[in-house]
């Protein structure tokens, strides 16, 4: 499986070039998947895009998620619904006709999508199957803990790779992540969102409470267990509610696009793709 993060992707070809030229940002984005099928389809067969949804679970489950990144794009010059607009219209056009299945959960972010399929490819018995995610986003670095799982990053032009994943994953999780709001394990839940400084920590307490969880011994008791369950359950993509991990599955068995040139071909033609018409077989 090749699985795109559609908004990371897609997003880019906004801010980097500076653009909302429909057509232009149409072309990029197309152009990219060309790029990554043509690249990764012979080793890791069919193209999955996973997409970004409204009413983020995270979000209810932990109010600050986020928060600052909402509050600076409501304050910011960039025209944040219209870049949002394309990148919707894009999305539906590339469903309708593309052999490509798009993932879209009300609740889930992309990275549950991909975290979800992930874990359930990467476990079949005995042949897991072979993955490769096209992000640059290092959330999805804890998933090489997986057989058979890589990561290809479009801003670094480049694989990720880590050696011990989950030595990642339990760093992440103990360090929080400033850009999604998650504060370290020994700072309060707010402190982000009224400008407080977290309390600080160091690689040697980051040691010592690796070295308790390994332990595992009265870890209810520490006084920073509350808040690493709290980042566990934000960061860990293997955290994402049951119930929205059955409708990713479901929604991904559900789909069945089909190789149809012709399709892709007349999409181009009334896109105006031009550059794109010559290499129709590599979307396919």
């Amino acid at each position: 499986m090749i699985i795109v993060d559609y908004s990371g992707i897609a997003l880019a070809s906004i801010i980097i070039n500076k653009t909302f030229d429909e057509q232009m940002i149409r072309h990029m984005i197309l152009n990219s998947l060309r790029m990554y099928h043509k690249r990764y389809r012979e080793e890791f067969g069919e193209m999955v895009l996973a997409v970004d949804a409204a009413n983020n679970w995270r979000r209810k489950a932990f109010p600050q998620y986020k928060a600052n990144r909402k509050k600076d794009r409501g304050t910011s010059s960039f025209d944040w619904n219209e870049a949002f607009r394309i990148l919707n219209l894009i999305r539906e056009e590339i469903g309708e006709n593309f052999p490509y299945k798009v993932v879209k959960i009300d609740g889930c972010e992309a990275d549950d999508v991909i975290g979800t399929l992930v874990i359930k490819k990467s476990s079949v018995d005995f042949n897991p199957e072979k993955i490769m995610i096209v992000s640059s986003d290092r959330d999805f670095v804890q998933l090489q803990r997986f057989p058979n799982v890589r990561q290809f990053s479009p801003i670094l032009k480049k694989e990720i790779v880590e050696k011990n994943a989950r030595y990642f994953l339990l760093n992440h999780i103990i360090r929080g992540d400033k850009g999604d709001g998650v504060p370290n394990i020994l700072s309060n839940d707010d402190v982000f969102v009224e400008g407080f400084r977290q309390t600080p920590m160091t690689q040697r307490k980051v040691e010592d409470i690796m070295e308790d969880l390994e332990e595992g011994e009265l870890l209810y008791a520490a006084s920073w267990y509350r808040n690493y369950c709290r980042n566990e359950k934000l960061i860990a993509l293997s955290e994402t509610p049951p119930e929205l991990k059955q409708q990713i599955i479901n929604n991904y068995e559900d789909q069945n696009p089909l190789e149809n040139k012709s399709k892709v071909f007349h999409y181009l033609v009334t896109k105006r793709c031009n550059q794109l018409i010559e290499s129709v077989q590599e979307f396919i």
